[in-house]
């Protein structure tokens, strides 16, 4: 994936089969390439920020259901090591507000996970609604990651809505050929790069 991709992430199975050795030898294996931890942090904000901060994430997830103490502890961390948090709302997936009106998160905070269930689209939910929420987010002001069943079949309309951030997971990690598949979709994608928090005018 080096050639293609912006970051690496490590997701929830993975950082819970292999822990914080995930996280250094993606970085081992990929040192100019940014690493995510989807810790989907719910409590325990400060202790998991310093610890997947501390093994050179740049990248965290926290869920926006976390309490506002848990959002203020990791972003004090995240901005003493220089980090990025992204609040994940696959809680919240499917319902009409994804977060509250008055959601207000800490400046490191960088994007808004706009998220669908793997469970769910395993069990048949073949429903495009998180696609369609990226516009809402972008009219709040808020970045976005989008997740869940991006890949060939979905690209066009998610170029469509412009999200900040494409995760692609089994789209690639279950293919014959994975790095074809990271190819043609790289290849794609109208201005690969853009929209990191740091760009922000």
């Amino acid at each position: 994936m080096k050639a293609f991709a912006d970051i690496i992430e490590i997701g929830t199975p993975l950082l819970k089969r292999f822990g914080l050795s995930a996280i250094t030898t993606a970085r081992e294996l990929c040192p100019e390439i940014m690493v995510l931890a989807d810790t989907k942090t719910v409590d325990g904000g400060q202790l998991e920020a310093d610890m997947v901060f501390g093994a050179g994430a740049a990248f965290m997830t926290v869920l926006s259901c976390a309490s506002s103490a848990t959002h203020e502890a990791i972003g004090k961390r995240a901005a003493a090591f220089g980090a990025t948090v992204i609040v994940d709302t696959i809680t919240e997936s499917g319902e009409a507000e994804l977060l509250p009106l008055n959601a207000v998160f800490p400046e490191s905070f960088g994007y808004v996970a706009v998220h669908s269930p793997k469970d769910a689209r395993l069990a048949g939910n073949t429903s495009t609604s998180h696609i369609d929420a990226v516009r809402k987010m972008h009219d709040r002001g808020f970045l976005v990651s989008l997740a869940g069943g991006i890949g060939p079949d979905t690209l066009e309309a998610v170029i469509a809505v412009e999200p900040e951030i494409l995760v692609v997971g089994s789209a690639i990690t279950e293919s014959a050929s994975p790095k074809e598949v990271a190819r043609w979709i790289r290849d794609r994608l109208p201005n690969p790069g853009r929209g990191w928090p740091w760009d922000r005018k």
